[in-house]
């Protein structure tokens, strides 16, 4: 990588700063356990101020690192240290983040007059509509909320929530589990004499149908719902 687009990665110790030259994205995709440090590493030089281009002394690094070994000490800073982000990650993030975002709406909550979902291509405009800004910082969960409220004079929104009751045949009752813990709350089971299955799930009214069709594919449309309440 060039050196001139790269970015720096900052360790503070002991009122010490160490500074490297990383590639920004290769640097996050090393955090996240995707690449070796060698393909986010833009050198082994260890800096006190890359700026003004002063090194770190090598006592220092012994004494903060337990080793004056540059590229350990790298790896060191690398894996701790904060990585000063491009516009264009950034970016990156963001897109991502909004995805998420738009994904959990679409399944988690539906439009107040049909109780159907929204698609996700309408609340993608509703979301540009109102000029939202999408915190790359902040897991969905922790921002949907908020977001929900700033789309909601432009596409009416209501989280549901369902209480639904279903039984599963037998031959099918194992599998369908782990389906059932996937996309709903189990709030009581009985299995059943003749080995079906009987359980009270709360699902959310956006991932309803999928649960259904899932269930159904597998029990080949044996399975008996009932609903009792929103």
């Amino acid at each position: 990588m060039n050196v001139d687009k790269a970015v720096i990665c900052r360790l503070k110790k002991q009122g010490l700063d160490f500074e490297i030259l990383v590639d920004c994205d290769k640097s996050m995709d090393f955090k996240h356990g995707k690449v070796s440090a060698d393909d986010a590493l833009v050198s082994d030089d260890i800096f006190k101020d890359v700026k003004k281009g002063e090194h770190a002394s090598e006592h220092d690094m012994a004494k903060i690192f337990g080793t004056n070994n540059k590229k350990e000490v790298a790896e060191k800073i690398l894996k701790d240290g904060e990585v000063q982000l491009t516009t264009d990650y950034k970016n990156k993030l963001r897109g991502e983040k909004k995805k998420a975002v738009i994904a959990l709406i679409s399944r988690n909550a539906v439009d107040p007059k049909s109780s159907l979902p929204h698609p996700p291509q309408r609340i993608e405009n509703a979301l540009d509509e109102a000029k939202v800004k999408i915190d790359e910082f902040k897991s969905a969960e922790q921002q949907v909320g908020d977001i929900v409220k700033q789309i909601n004079s432009i596409l009416p929104i209501a989280y549901e929530l369902r209480e639904i009751e279903l039984t599963i045949p037998a031959d099918v009752s194992g599998g369908a589990y782990p389906v059932l813990k996937q996309y709903a709350s189990i709030l009581n089971e009985t299995w059943n004499n003749d080995g079906s299955l009987t359980v009270v799930v709360e699902v959310p009214a956006g991932l309803q149908n999928e649960l259904y069709d899932k269930l159904n594919n597998m029990a080949h449309g044996n399975i008996e719902s009932k609903m009792i309440k929103k």
